[in-house]
C-alpha cells in the first residue's frame, strides 16, 4: 500500500486509473464511505470529481492540520489539480507532481508558495525534520511573508529557549519519552528509570524523537544532566498544551500541579499520532512514559 489514493467518480475511472499510475498510489472508485476509509489509512488523497463533492465528502472527519491527510481535487475537465487541504503537507507537491506527470495546472493558495517563498513545513519536509513546536509556524510563515527569516543549525548537545514566534526543527525519531520524577532525583534514577523503560519497549536512545516534562522542571539538576547523558534534548511543555492532552493513567500531577499528567501528557503534546507505546511506569522517584 502507498500513501497516496486517488478517488473518483465512476465516470472518471479510466481518467482516474491513468493518474493513479502515473503517482503509482491505490486507486478506489467514489462511495459513501470512501473518505471514511480513507482518513488515517493514507496521508494524500486525490479526489476527482467536482470540489463541492470532495469537501462535503471528507468534512466530518476534519480533524487538524498535523494529522489530516491532504486533499487534491482535480478538476472533471482534467486540467487543474487543486489542493484544498494540507498544501503545505503534501498537497501542493502531489498538485505539482500532477503537473509535471500529466500537464495539469496547479492550483496553489497557500500564501508562503504564492510569492514564491519557503515555509517552515517545506523546510522541514526538504531537510527531513520534524517541527517540534506545530503552533508556531504561523507566525513564523506570516513573517516569512514580511521579511526574510533567519535559518539557524545547531549541534548538540545544547539547550534552545525559544519564544512561540520561533519555529523549532528536530531530526525526526519514532518515540516521544515522557518524563516526571519528584524534586531533588538524581541523574543516575532518571537514566535508570529511562534504560530500564527502552528495555521493556524494545528501542534505544537511537530511535527518541525527544524527551519531554512539564517546564515546572524546568531547573532540576538531576534531569537536566541526565537527558544530557542520553545525548537527548529535553522539550519543557508548557501547562496549557499539557492539559489540552487526556492521559490514560491517573496522575497525582492534577491535585499538586493543577496538570492532566506530566509523562504520558507531556509526551502527547509533543506527537503526532498520540499513540501511546508504554502508559506511564513508576520507577521509584521517576515516572516514565513512551509515545509516538
Amino acid at each position: 500500500m502507498t500513501d497516496t489514493v486517488v478517488i473518483s467518480l465512476e465516470r472518471f475511472g479510466e481518467k482516474a486509473a491513468e493518474i493513479a499510475k502515473a503517482l503509482d498510489c491505490d486507486f478506489e472508485l467514489y462511495d459513501n464511505g470512501v473518505f471514511e476509509r480513507s482518513f488515517g489509512k493514507y496521508k494524500n488523497i486525490v479526489a476527482l470529481m467536482s470540489a463541492g463533492i470532495a469537501v462535503r465528502g471528507i468534512a466530518p472527519f476534519l480533524n487538524d492540520k498535523w494529522t489530516d491527510p491532504s486533499v487534491v481535487v482535480v478538476s472533471p475537465g482534467f486540467d487543474y489539480a487543486i489542493p484544498v487541504l494540507g498544501g503545505h503537507h503534501g498537497g501542493n507537491n502531489i498538485a505539482k507532481r500532477l503537473e509535471c506527470l500529466l500537464g495539469f495546472n496547479p492550483v496553489i493558495t497557500t500564501a508562503t508558495e504564492t510569492h514564491g517563498l519557503p515555509s517552515v513545513e517545506g523546510i522541514a519536509e526538504k531537510k527531513n525534520l520534524e517541527i517540534l513546536n506545530k503552533d508556531s509556524t504561523r507566525k513564523v510563515n506570516s513573517a516569512i511573508l514580511d521579511n526574510e527569516i533567519p535559518f539557524f543549525e545547531i549541534t548538540g548537545p545544547a539547550m534552545v529557549a525559544v519564544t512561540p514566534r520561533v519555529s523549532v526543527l528536530m531530526e525526526k525519531g519514532e518515540y516521544i519519552v515522557g518524563i516526571g520524577c519528584r524534586k531533588g532525583v538524581l541523574k543516575e534514577e532518571i537514566t535508570g528509570a529511562v534504560m530500564l523503560a527502552f528495555s521493556e519497549v524494545g528501542i534505544c536512545e537511537d530511535d527518541v524523537f525527544v524527551y519531554s516534562t512539564t517546564r515546572i522542571k524546568r531547573n532540576e539538576p538531576g534531569l537536566l544532566e541526565a537527558i544530557n547523558d542520553l545525548d537527548g534534548n529535553l522539550v519543557f511543555v508548557d501547562d496549557d498544551s499539557i492539559n489540552r492532552e487526556k492521559p490514560v493513567s491517573a496522575s497525582r500531577a492534577s491535585d499538586k500541579l493543577g496538570l492532566s499528567g506530566v509523562a504520558e501528557s507531556s509526551a502527547l503534546a509533543l506527537s503526532r499520532r498520540k499513540e501511546i507505546i508504554m502508559k506511564k511506569h513508576v520507577y521509584g522517584r521517576v515516572t516514565v512514559a513512551i509515545v509516538r
